[in-house]
């Protein structure tokens, strides 16, 4: 008797490793060749491995739910030949022949089979016609039931044309020679559990219990990017400035003004505290979900000791080093998108929070501007959009809109960022 080890293979989507979903065999269990032996999942896909030989199982790689690195053994099967024979490791799968065993099912050359007259079937290179073919007898009776020529079917991998590659070439010809715009992947279902149902819980009860309203305004900050560069060409071994240590410190400059927007609302006892410390939430996204480390006393702080703080804050959110009391208290939130900050955007409030604004993406649009002679002329500008919900319980529209009328116009004029 022999013994051939199937190793897990290179699923081709960049991963070391997937999961164990189902097993379609255990040990003692007669397994023929192109039978099921496993689904496994990786993080984009489910994925079926097929046996390339007839035996018994003797060994499986672990149970459902098991992590199995990409080429180590999934099960080994005791065959009717003799010797031992392992499938090819996956870094050498492009240019190794598949490994026999000393008697497998028998593997052998196709005679082609004529194509039918329409649709045309694809030629794919010249090569492959001259190429041996290797098919199991399944996979060659039904091609033969196809009309398809083997020949002109190309392998998804090893060499070796799979029950897959047969579906592969005939939804090719079917679309008239275009390949498929994605391939289809198995349904899944994830538990809701740790941090994204902590998550979920906080946004249903936030959309649920709050009456949210959101307002947007368009800043030009083409004056406040010119600041920031100039700054930043100044730095020295400070930390790098980008836009949101700007941002809050408008925050901070405008919220004295309007404390009905640095709040918390207790929505049971009826009572809203009105924060006299700029305690800001910073939205953070992370591997496991969005999370809201916390800037203490951002009102106290400069813009580099603000950059300093959002760079250590979010590291630690992001690498889950960061404290209970870091990710807490916060009495106002900012939520920034980056690069995807889009047109505008109507965020969640961060409950029991009664205000959360937002930026949006700067993109460089045509103005008209004072041309200092009493007319106008065309300018190339950045503009900016702020974005703003509320809860329209303890806050009116007209505080929200005179709020980010104020955060406007420090943008537009930053100079008043940095006076006394």
């Amino acid at each position: 008797m022999g013994k051939f080890t199937f190793r897990l293979p290179d699923i081709g989507e960049g991963i070391a490793e997937a999961e164990i979903v189902t097993w379609h065999v255990k040990v003692g269990d007669r397994i023929e060749e192109d039978g099921k032996i496993a689904d496994v999942m990786t993080d984009k896909a489910t994925v079926e491995m097929e046996s390339p030989v007839s035996g018994v199982v003797m060994e499986v790689a672990g149970a459902e739910g098991d992590m199995i690195a990409i080429g180590s053994p999934l099960v080994v099967i005791e065959t009717d030949g003799e010797g031992e024979a392992e499938e090819p490791a996956p870094a050498a799968k492009a240019e190794s022949a598949p490994v026999a065993t000393a008697a497998p099912a028998p593997v052998i050359e196709a005679t082609p089979v004529p194509p039918p007259p329409a649709p045309a079937p694809v030629v794919e290179q010249p090569a492959a016609h001259a190429a041996k073919v290797l098919a199991s007898p399944a996979v060659r009776a039904r091609a033969a039931d196809l009309g398809i020529d083997l020949a002109q079917v190309k392998p998804a991998e090893d060499g070796r044309i799979r029950h897959a590659d047969l579906d592969a070439f005939l939804a090719y010809n079917a679309a008239g020679g275009f390949r498929a715009v994605g391939a289809k992947r198995a349904d899944q279902q994830v538990k809701v559990i740790g941090l994204r149902r902590r998550i979920s819980e906080n946004m249903a009860a936030s959309k649920r219990n709050i009456p949210h309203f959101s307002y947007v305004e368009e800043c030009d900050a083409t004056a406040l990017e010119e600041m920031r560069a100039q700054l930043n060409a100044a730095r020295g071994n400070r930390p790098k400035l980008t836009l949101l240590p700007l941002l809050i410190t408008a925050l901070c400059r405008a919220l004295p003004d309007f404390p009905m927007l640095n709040a918390r609302f207790d929505d049971e006892a009826g009572v809203v505290t009105r924060f006299g410390s700029v305690h800001l939430g910073m939205a953070t996204q992370t591997d496991g979900g969005l999370m809201v480390p916390v800037i203490r006393d951002a009102q106290d702080k400069n813009l580099w000791q603000l950059a300093a703080e959002i760079a250590r804050l979010a590291e630690a959110a992001r690498n889950g080093t960061a404290k209970s009391e870091e990710l807490s208290g916060s009495t106002i939130t900012l939520t920034s998108l980056g690069p995807l900050g889009g047109v505008a955007h109507t965020p969640v409030i961060n409950r029991p929070e009664v205000a959360i604004i937002g930026p949006n993406r700067i993109i460089e649009r045509p103005m008209f501007v004072p041309d200092g002679m009493g007319g106008e002329r065309i300018e190339k500008r950045k503009l900016m959009n702020l974005s703003i919900s509320c809860d329209h319980r303890v806050v009116d529209g007209w505080d929200a809109a005179s709020f980010v009328q104020a955060i406007k116009r420090l943008i537009e004029t930053p100079v008043l960022l940095l006076a006394d």
